[in-house]
């Protein structure tokens, strides 16, 4: 009987560790997930292998990939912004020979499918847009932050602002502009583009940008980690350089 017992639990370990080899586990911030998501098919027809998405977002508090990747939830592809990634490495959850800088992300615009698009293109245009919006919709994270922290006070518009500004924790701020919440939004270039029932308007004037640079790495405990080295192979060739581009982000060749 209990060889029996020891034979089961054998032959149920060797089933789970196959299983894992068969898959990669991938958490994505919101600026790489279209791109990610769009790579998905080509990734898994070239390797037979499953990619299994743990997250499109950067996320908030328990829930954020910093904090998922640093309690030892199974990984084995991070993609985020590259000096949380820093971090990562620092701290041992992500293998330092890994890390790689995939693309740099701009800020953009956007409104309701059909609606006026504001000339932002300029210093003014931006502000008068700012100012004529009945309500924005930005992300929590790093675009949101750095909009409402130091680019509005930046603009004179900050007091205007605030009141009819709202920080979008779960999905898009172009979600709430194709709901008819809000009347414009600003959020990665990349995310925006993704949204249905939006049209893009542009990307902020360069004296206004801030462009973030986002990185991939692999899992220092990562369960397949030959599988996260071939997705990463994949994202870094001409195809998945193609397929981030087309999602709004601009790809950084590989050194």
């Amino acid at each position: 009987m209990r060889h029996a017992l020891v034979a089961l639990i054998t032959a149920s370990l060797v089933a789970t560790a196959t299983t894992q080899a068969r898959e990669v586990r991938v958490m994505s911030a919101g600026a790489t997930a279209p791109a990610y998501l769009q790579l998905v098919p080509a990734f898994e027809s070239k390797t037979k292998q499953k990619a299994v998405t743990l997250a499109t977002s950067t996320g908030l508090g328990a829930q954020a990939i910093v904090a998922r990747v640093r309690a030892g939830e199974p990984v084995d592809v991070v993609l985020i912004a590259s000096n949380v990634m820093d971090d990562l490495v620092k701290d041992g959850s992500i293998r330092k020979d890994s890390r790689i800088d995939i693309a740099r992300s701009s800020i953009g615009m956007a409104v309701r499918a059909g609606a006026r698009k504001p000339d932002i293109t300029t210093i003014d245009g931006l502000k008068q847009a700012i100012l004529n919006a009945r309500s924005i919709a930005v992300s929590s994270q790093i675009s949101g932050i750095y909009l409402t922290n130091e680019l509005f006070p930046k603009l004179g518009v900050a007091e205007q602002a605030a009141p009819k500004t709202t920080k979008v924790e779960k999905g898009v701020a172009g979600d709430l502009v194709a709901s008819g919440e809000a009347e414009i939004a600003f959020q990665q270039i990349s995310e925006l583009r993704a949204v249905k029932g939006v049209d893009y308007v542009g990307p902020l004037p360069a004296e206004a940008q801030r462009v973030s640079v986002f990185s991939a790495g692999i899992a220092a405990k990562a369960p397949n980690p030959a599988g996260a080295k071939a997705f990463l192979e994949l994202l870094m060739s001409a195809e998945g350089r193609r397929i981030m581009q087309q999602s709004g982000l601009d790809p950084i060749a590989p050194q």
